[in-house]
C-alpha cells in the first residue's frame, strides 16, 4: 500500500501555472480548486492530496512535515532560508525579478538608506554584500507608496513587467535575483518516501522539458 503524499500549493498566479504541470505528470484535483473554499483536495490518486495555502507558508509546511512537497517562488524560499528543504526542480513558471527600485532620477542617498520591503532577510543580506548600511522597514504590500510618501529611499520588491513601478514614478535600479517557482521536498519525506516521490519528480521534469520544447518550437 502506498504512503500518503501531500503537496502544498501556493495560492494565486503560481497555482494557475502549477496545475497544468501537475496534470501533465498525471496528478489532477478531484474538483475545481478555484470554485471551492476548501483547503485540502483529493486527486485522481487516493494516496496524493493537495493543500492550497499562502505562498509564504509553503516552505514552513514542507520543512516541518505538514506537507511532503510544495511549490513556492524562489523569492519566498530565499527569504525563508531553505532550511530542511531539497529544491530538485525549477518549474520555470511565474517568472519575474527581485529588484531594488526607487523614484525616477533619484539622487544617491547620503548616510544610511531606508529600504521598504517584505523580503527583510534577503534585503539585509544583499546590502551587507554591497557593504552598505541600511534601515529596513517591513511592509506587506503597496511598496511603491513608500518612496512617494517619504517613508523610504528605496524598495526591494518583485518586478514583472515594471508597469506598476512606472505608473507610480519609480524605476528598477539594481537586480538582486531572477525568480521562478520551484518544487521543494522536505528532507525527511525524501528519505522516507523516496520510492514514491522520485517517479513524481521524473514526471514533472518531463512535463517541464516538454513545455520548454513547445515554447522553442
Amino acid at each position: 500500500m502506498k504512503e500518503q503524499l501531500t503537496i502544498a500549493l501556493s495560492k494565486g498566479r503560481i497555482l494557475k501555472e502549477t496545475l497544468p504541470l501537475l496534470a501533465a505528470a498525471d496528478i489532477v484535483p478531484a474538483e475545481d480548486i478555484f470554485s471551492s473554499r476548501k483547503l485540502i483536495f483529493d486527486t485522481n490518486h487516493p494516496h496524493i492530496k493537495l493543500v492550497v495555502i499562502r505562498a509564504t507558508d509553503v516552505p514552513t509546511y514542507v520543512e516541518y512535515g505538514g506537507a511532503d512537497m510544495g511549490v513556492a517562488g524562489k523569492d519566498v524560499l530565499m527569504e525563508h532560508g531553505g532550511e530542511g528543504l531539497y529544491e530538485p526542480l525549477d518549474l520555470e513558471i511565474a517568472c519575474c525579478r527581485l529588484m531594488v527600485a526607487g523614484m525616477k532620477d533619484a539622487q544617491p542617498v547620503q548616510g544610511r538608506m531606508k529600504v521598504a520591503t517584505k523580503f527583510v532577510n534577503v534585503t539585509r543580506e544583499y546590502f551587507a554584500r554591497q557593504g552598505a548600511q541600511v534601515d529596513i522597514i517591513k511592509l506587506y504590500g503597496a511598496m511603491e507608496l513608500a518612496p512617494i510618501m517619504g517613508l523610504a529611499d528605496r524598495i526591494v520588491d518583485i518586478v514583472d513587467t515594471g508597469n506598476t513601478l512606472r505608473a507610480n514614478g519609480l524605476e528598477p535600479m539594481e537586480h538582486i535575483a531572477d525568480i521562478s517557482s520551484r518544487f521543494v521536498v522536505g528532507q525527511p519525506s525524501m528519505k522516507m518516501k523516496h520510492r514514491q516521490i522520485q517517479p513524481l519528480l521524473d514526471k514533472l521534469a518531463g512535463a517541464i522539458e516538454a513545455k520548454r520544447e513547445e515554447k522553442s518550437a
